[in-house]
């Protein structure tokens, strides 16, 4: 059953629609019963509406029920109520569709022989008639639930890689500013100590061979100290690829980092051109949690990114709106506004963060730009 509707998904829409309105067209001659012009001007105008179904659902539904009434026809109705399912959420409005395609659908016509037809065949027509239309609005709603969660799988699968990849660099970090602890605290405090036994010795040694000895060691440890001391340097500046952490962002890459987010975002305002380095970053890792956090926890939300000044303060504002879709439970280390919050203390700074009037969602970081 999937294969036939994978396939009949891969025709193109205008072609779909021509087959389902030469269908209706085909179902209408063969099952005409109200020949008269306006039967027959009713009968057209709802097999020609199935061509704007896409666009229109409910107008066209609205359109098959007076050829459901007049004529003993199945096709054009039941595609309407499909096409309306699969596109409408709101289950009331399709209760209320298939009750009124049933009602249509089993009242004889013309409307004064109920009596002749009899009011127990009309109420089995019905039953009958409530059975058959709720059958395509199951469907339509099914194949509605299946694309939710085909779209909701991809979304976990990329939330999914893009955590791993954050805690890999996070790893990668956390060893690499490990590794440059030792080497500053244990390595470099031993070269550090050959050095000046290397000195005292030079300073004691007579014999001259002993005394260029100690030279040649002194000047070694010292060499190895300042290569110790780059190499440290670099190990704290990186976490994980040097072409992504060094040098570390600042506001020109903001543009770059809003584009590249996976969500809908606009980059409004400026800041001056005397903001320090560390203000920059902060600003940077302020826009680029909130952004992460939008995307994780705000499916097919949008977001506001502004850049503003305060008198003395600077700062940034991320806002975004409440979530289209349901938010995903994904996994997460909860302590990235915690670390904001820290950096922004640091700067004698504030980070205010919490829910919108609106259902949305708002992160806003001031820094004094006197303490840069």
């Amino acid at each position: 059953m999937t294969r036939p509707l994978a396939l009949w998904q891969r025709v193109p829409a205008p072609v779909a629609d021509l087959v389902v309105v030469a269908a209706a067209a085909v179902d209408v001659w063969l099952n005409l019963w109200d020949d008269s012009r306006l039967g027959v001007a009713l009968a057209a105008l709802g097999c020609a509406a199935l061509a704007f179904r896409r666009r229109f659902p409910l107008g066209v539904f609205l359109f098959t029920l007076p050829v459901a009434l007049t004529q003993d026809v199945a096709v054009a109705p039941l595609v309407a109520l499909f096409t309306l399912a699969e596109r409408s959420r709101n289950r009331a409005l399709l209760a209320v569709c298939v009750a009124t395609s049933a009602v249509a659908s089993s009242t004889p016509w013309p409307l004064g022989g109920i009596t002749e037809f009899g009011r127990a065949m009309t109420l089995i027509a019905f039953v009958y008639s409530l059975a058959t239309a709720a059958a395509p609005v199951l469907f339509g709603q099914l194949l509605q639930t299946q694309r939710d969660l085909s779209r909701r799988l991809t979304e976990i699968e990329e939330a999914r890689a893009h955590e791993r990849a954050l805690h890999a660099q996070a790893v990668l970090a956390r060893e690499r500013a490990q590794l440059a602890r030792e080497m500053h605290d244990v390595v470099s405090h031993q070269v550090s100590l050959i050095a000046v036994q290397a000195g005292a010795l030079q300073v004691a040694a007579k014999d001259p061979e002993a005394k260029e000895a100690a030279r040649t060691i002194r000047s070694l440890s010292v060499t190895t100290l300042d290569e110790l001391r780059t190499m440290v340097t670099l190990l704290r500046a990186s976490g994980g690829r040097a072409t992504e952490l060094t040098p570390q962002p600042t506001l020109a890459d903001l543009n770059k980092l809003v584009q590249s987010s996976g969500t809908q975002a606009q980059l409004k305002g400026a800041l001056p051109p005397t903001v320090g380095t560390p203000a920059q970053r902060a600003l940077y890792r302020a826009v680029q949690e909130a952004l992460t956090n939008v995307r994780k926890h705000a499916p097919g939300a949008t977001a506001s990114v502004e850049l503003w000044q305060d008198g003395k303060d600077i700062g940034v504002t991320v806002t975004n709106t409440p979530p289209t879709r349901p938010s995903l439970p994904l996994p997460g280390s909860q302590q990235g506004l915690v670390g904001l919050r820290e950096r922004a203390e640091i700067l004698h700074g504030t980070l205010e963060s919490g829910p919108t009037a609106e259902g949305g969602y708002r992160v806003r970081l001031r820094i004094p730009l006197s303490t840069d």
